[in-house]
């Protein structure tokens, strides 16, 4: 392959990140999640409800994520499962309209959601594997973090678009910047809001065209009889096998814990904002524009750090500060911050919310692209796909853990703050467990697999 048409792979893949980033940052986290609490009235009752729908789409990728993977790997192409899975994205997320103020749906709107972000995971699961053929094992790092500053960005800028053309506040019905919703929208059955959904699945389908255009792959091989069997099959050894290699199942091990509390934070991040707090979808949307900035800065920089150091400091050093982050959160309420009351209208619970938050958005930006680049150090390089799949499955695994936890502990104790502890003990179960983790990986791994 030429420089030029390894640049263009390169820019392809990182395309997938721009155009399925919206998913976490508008759907997940700082639109519709703050406009489901405000259909259902109830913040409580919201962050329950939001835990229980997000758990049980984790329990179907936990158990799908390494089959498909291993079929991949036998079948010779990961191209056709990303289209597969993104026409379950297109659909999810476009569905979401439907969630009218009028005539909402809880369970319709759940389902939806979860239908979209199971594709999106699942197609991510592909395009990870494609990592160790982009660079040396020297240049993995850099660019898996500048695949995540990129997604940042474009998650960035159709957050912008997004609040300054199309979400209305619920009083005003009216953008951030004092227009009424494009294209004619109607304010008063939220149609600028709902639009995030169709939104964010025509974002996906205009910015996959890179992706089509620049990354490629050997022509499909048919799968052999008995594919699906072989792949269950091997899945299950490759797990029997896994305390034979301690350093990747204590990454497992490690990463199904601090990566549950890490999506734990951003899915209820703007639900906990609009709950506790009382913040509009446009107050968390500008929240959010302020973390992704920062997300984007420190996922280009852990990726250099991740290069010069290794990745192994970068995920410990990021899951300390998030541990402490969960803890701060806790103690941040409209009449108190860390400890010390504060008068009713006060600014600096919100203050001390967006300092909570660009420090989430820093030790996320860097752990999320230093967790892809272990994984490809600790794998069996002849087996990527199926590796990223376990690596789906730890992450899978016990998703169900921090929402429905969440959920648990907030509908028991009805209180938002005490809701939120659950991830407190994951992330120090994840960072215990990084102790067992050799930066390197098996050594048999170590000079193979990599352009």
């Amino acid at each position: 392959m030429s420089a030029k048409s390894a640049r263009r792979k390169i820019w392809g893949w990182f395309f997938f990140d721009w155009a399925s980033q919206p998913y976490n940052t508008l759907l997940l986290t700082f639109i519709f999640g703050p406009y489901v609490k405000e259909m259902l009235g109830s913040g409580t009752e919201a962050q329950a409800a939001w835990g229980f729908g997000i758990g049980a789409a984790g329990v179907v990728m936990a158990l799908l994520g390494p089959i498909l993977g291993a079929i991949a790997d036998t079948s010779g192409t990961r191209i056709r499962w990303i289209w597969i899975f993104s026409a379950m994205y297109l659909v999810g997320s476009a569905g979401l309209w439907f969630a009218a103020p009028d005539n909402f749906n809880l369970l319709l709107t759940i389902c939806l959601f979860a239908l979209g972000l199971i594709g999106m995971e699942f197609a991510t699961i592909f395009t990870n594997a494609m990592l160790p053929d982009l660079g040396t094992k020297e240049e993995i790092g850099r660019i898996s973090g500048d695949g995540w500053a990129f997604g940042y960005l474009g998650g960035l800028g159709a957050l912008v678009i997004f609040l300054v053309f199309f979400a209305e506040g619920a009083e005003t019905g009216r953008t951030i910047l004092g227009l009424a919703p494009a294209f004619g929208l109607d304010p008063e059955m939220r149609e600028g809001t709902r639009f995030v959904g169709p939104f964010t699945a025509l974002w996906y389908l205009i910015f996959m065209i890179p992706f089509v255009l620049f990354v490629r792959e050997p022509r499909p091989v048919r799968a052999a009889p008995g594919a699906v069997k072989a792949a269950i099959i091997g899945v299950g050894r490759t797990i029997r096998q896994l305390p034979s290699q301690p350093s990747l199942f204590a990454y497992l091990a490690s990463s199904m814990f601090y990566r549950d509390a890490l999506n734990g934070i951003w899915v209820f991040g703007g639900i906990y904002a609009a709950g506790v707090l009382g913040w509009s979808v446009q107050d968390t949307g500008l929240f959010g524009i302020t973390t992704i900035v920062v997300s984007a800065l420190f996922a280009w920089i852990g990726g250099r750090v991740d290069t010069a150091f290794g990745s192994k400091p970068v995920i410990t050093i990021c899951i300390v500060l998030l541990t402490a982050v969960a803890i701060g959160i806790i103690f941040v309420t409209p009449t108190s911050v860390f400890g010390f009351a504060v008068q009713e209208g006060s600014s600096a619970p919100t203050i001390a919310f967006y300092c909570l938050g660009a420090v989430i958005g820093a030790a996320a930006g860097a752990l999320q692209s230093s967790s892809r680049t272990m994984l490809v150090h600790q794998a069996d390089p002849t087996r990527m796909t199926e590796g990223f799949g376990l690596y789906a499955l730890s992450g899978k695994a016990t998703s169900f853990i921090a929402p429905l936890s969440i959920g648990i502990v907030t509908s028991a104790t009805g209180s938002q703050q005490l809701g939120i502890t659950p991830l407190v003990v994951l992330f120090l179960i994840g960072l215990v467990l990084m102790w067992w983790v050799k930066p390197e990986g098996h050594p048999a791994y170590r000079q193979v697999g990599f352009a």
